[in-house]
């Protein structure tokens, strides 16, 4: 059986206690258990592992022990693995049973929902919980998530691709376990009649002779898609506590210019319809969609089933290749003050962020790994979604951190534009709503 004392364990537990205890129900740690913690580190061999730290022998750690403590561990996660992860869970306290103390309830949560409900009550929220990276920095500020350090912060950045491990920070520090590297958007569509789906106008041409609908939601999601791809530039920069400090802002610009012209364009096509979800599509040819839908998709499409990343298109004579935002699921663990259960809840979400985890999750429910490892299965490989997404990120940017108004705004300017507002317009005309939106943007870190 494994010791209670595992060096590294300890080791973070130590240092993450001494900075988390205070976002708890405000206790403190008994003094006895840092005290252990910090004898059992100063034994260990400092050479050990992240991994070994969860699994090896502490032969330096004599006989003390630590008492990791008992209860119940809650966790939010997307309905679609509530069962996964309840198997998995059971797996990690059959391999850790020096930590089989405590009982975990799964409840289901959207991980767009999550943020929202976990700020409105800090000391009620779960313990784990899966979240959308575009929510870290709302999280971050309500003191809503433990600062993930040393080795775990290690395994963290070394374990998953570029983008997912950019994700879990916020300044320089590590707040997060990935899940996936799979939210993103790329093209579903009938390769019956798409006959080339690299050309938004080639797509457009097929679907309008086929008499087919192409979907494109124009909201602010899927909106950058265009602006990215001619040039534009929005960002928002946040200091190390979350708050919006500075924005990158150049969509009033001739290249904003372009990207609102070739938007006005697709949304004037008589195939074009205004969304993103297979479910709700009707007599499509064509979808801009993610993973999520693939199933969906496949059952629509039948034998005629293709993926593609997104195409180019053209406006004033240049040619661009579609962009916009590549996403990734989290995990967090909130802040505890029992330095034992903070251990727990750390070995537990290092354990359901790793390579068997993330395999787990891609079989069960076809979510697409960020662990390095995990995406080299062949499997995975194999997965014409998940190849059409890897395709498609290379043009994406991974999203960072953006005000709850910006989704707002953004998605009344594709309304608007797919409305038939800006319908005639000069560019005079466009230029001086591009400075609307730019401004309203501007004002959000003011």
């Amino acid at each position: 059986m494994k010791k209670r004392v595992l060096a590294l364990v300890m080791s973070t537990a130590m240092i993450a206690s001494v900075l988390t205890a205070c976002g708890g129900n405000g206790d403190s740690p008994a003094q006895d258990t840092n005290n252990a913690a910090a004898d059992s580190n100063a034994s260990a061999d400092n050479n050990a592992t992240a991994d070994s730290s969860a699994s090896a022998d502490n032969s330096g750690a004599g006989e003390q022990t630590m008492d990791f403590g008992s209860g119940e561990i809650k966790i939010w996660v997307p309905d679609a693995v509530t069962g996964v992860t309840e198997t998995l869970c059971n797996s990690f306290f059959e391999e850790h049973p020096e930590m089989n103390g405590y009982t975990v309830s799964i409840e289901p949560m959207g991980e767009g929902d999550a943020a929202g409900n976990v700020i409105t009550d800090v000391e009620a929220a779960p313990d784990l919980y899966a979240f959308a990276q575009d929510q870290m920095a709302r999280l971050v500020t309500a003191g809503a998530l433990t600062t993930i350090n040393g080795d775990y912060a290690t395994f963290v950045q070394e374990s998953n691709d570029a983008g997912a491990a950019a994700a879990a920070k916020v300044g320089s520090e590590v707040y997060a376990f990935p899940l996936t590297s799979d939210n993103g958007y790329f093209m579903y569509y009938d390769k019956s009649v798409i006959t080339d789906p690299t050309s938004l106008e080639q797509i457009i041409a097929d679907c309008e002779a086929a008499g087919k609908n192409f979907y494109f939601d124009t909201g602010s999601w899927y909106q950058t898609a265009f602006f990215f791809a001619t040039g534009c530039e929005l960002s928002f920069e946040t200091d190390e506590k979350g708050n919006f400090t500075s924005i990158k802002n150049t969509y009033a610009s001739e290249n904003g210019l372009k990207a609102i012209k070739a938007i006005r364009t697709m949304s004037e096509s008589k195939c074009y319809m205004d969304g993103s979800s297979v479910g709700d599509a009707v007599n499509w040819a064509a979808i801009v969609d993610g993973t999520w839908d693939s199933s969906a998709a496949k059952d629509v499409l039948g034998d005629n089933y293709a993926c593609a990343p997104l195409p180019k298109f053209t406006v004033d004579g240049e040619t661009f290749q579609l962009g916009g935002f590549g996403g990734f699921k989290l995990l967090g663990v909130k802040p505890q003050a029992e330095a034992g259960k903070l251990v727990v809840c750390l070995e537990l979400a290092k354990y359901l962020s790793d390579t068997d985890a993330q395999l787990t999750r891609f079989n069960e429910v076809g979510w697409g790994p960020s662990n390095l490892t995990a995406q080299q299965d062949p499997a995975v490989q194999a997965d014409e979604a998940l190849s059409a997404l890897g395709e498609q990120l290379q043009y994406t940017i991974p999203q960072g951190q953006y005000p709850n108004d910006y989704w707002s705004e953004a998605d009344a300017l594709g309304e608007t534009i797919c409305g038939g507002n800006f319908k005639g317009y000069t560019d005079e005309q466009l230029m001086a709503e591009l400075e609307a939106f730019a401004s309203k943007m501007d004002a959000l870190v003011q």
